[in-house]
């Protein structure tokens, strides 16, 4: 595949792609630095903005904000300012947890995960962030990877990353609800899914953490398309470009001797392709209203 790096940055552990169609930007984090990370699509200018803590996931607020899931509580960052004001935190049964991946549902409701830093065990958890709180919704989670959902709303996607299967339930875009979850794709060790995006065909790309591809699935789980990234692990992919037609992957270069880490000039790069499907419109969280 005729892959390209974007920048010549080298993420830690790079995360949580979106696309900005007000400002025609990319945003992602590097949980790890930790930062945010942000490609001008104009000029191709990456600009980093260091964070206090680590930095989960992001998702899109008005134009020029950000809702960031930082460590233990949830702030919206006002990109031209620099500042950071505080929205929720997680409840005290969840402290000396953070947050990892996070995602809008088509109606602005920010749906995060927490997981302990250095314990895999599952002690973590799933919320939903509406305007008015911070919602409890699942326990016992390892990693929660793999938020994303169908282009109408109505189904949605999650990886517990160590369980090696992703999730599909049925969701209520009225109430928020989420069905009772089935098996949608299982994955075969050493390989987990990690982070996801939906193309406008209603078909669910997941980076595949130790696979070194990008796996496309069909909306009954048939795998589609698998594309060999020039990276072991890949974190995250997502759509972004005016168009919405390019596919950008995030990587990880934590853990990493020098040695291998010169054997692996791309771990820990941001690339992308065009993969000849486009991407859908990023919702913007419904608390951030202008």
């Amino acid at each position: 595949m005729n892959w390209q790096r974007v920048g010549d940055q080298r993420d830690v552990l790079g995360e949580s792609l979106i696309w900005d169609d007000a400002l025609n930007a990319l945003f992602w984090v590097d949980i790890r630095a930790p930062a945010l990370r942000r490609l001008d699509w104009s000029s191709g200018a990456i600009t980093t903005r260091p964070m206090p803590s680590l930095v989960g996931s992001i998702a899109l607020g008005r134009p020029g904000r950000l809702l960031v899931a930082l460590g233990e509580s949830i702030h919206c960052y006002d990109w031209d300012a620099g500042r950071l004001d505080p929205v929720a935190a997680l409840p005290d049964s969840q402290r000396g947890l953070r947050f990892n991946d996070g995602r809008c549902d088509r109606q602005g409701r920010f749906w995060v995960g927490t997981m302990h830093n250095e314990i895999r065990e599952p002690r973590g958890a799933l919320f939903r962030l509406d305007p008015g709180g911070l919602t409890l919704v699942r326990s016992e989670v390892n990693i929660p990877n793999s938020l994303a959902w169908s282009p109408d709303g109505t189904r949605m996607y999650f990886a517990d990353s160590p369980r090696h299967d992703i999730e599909c339930c049925d969701y209520n875009t009225n109430s928020g609800h989420a069905g009772k979850p089935r098996v949608f794709a299982r994955i075969a060790p050493p390989g987990f899914a990690d982070g996801s995006a939906v193309d406008a065909d209603g078909f669910l790309w997941n980076a595949e953490f130790n696979g070194g591809r990008v796996v496309r699935y069909a909306p009954d789980g048939r795998v589609d398309r698998v594309i060999p990234v020039p990276m072991p692990q890949p974190t995250c992919c997502g759509f972004g470009g005016p168009d919405l037609d390019c596919l950008f992957v995030t990587s990880t270069s934590q853990r990493l001797s020098q040695e291998e880490l010169a054997a692996r000039p791309l771990a820990g790069a941001l690339i992308m392709l065009k993969p000849g499907v486009r991407g859908i419109v990023e919702p913007r969280w419904a608390g951030d209203a202008a």
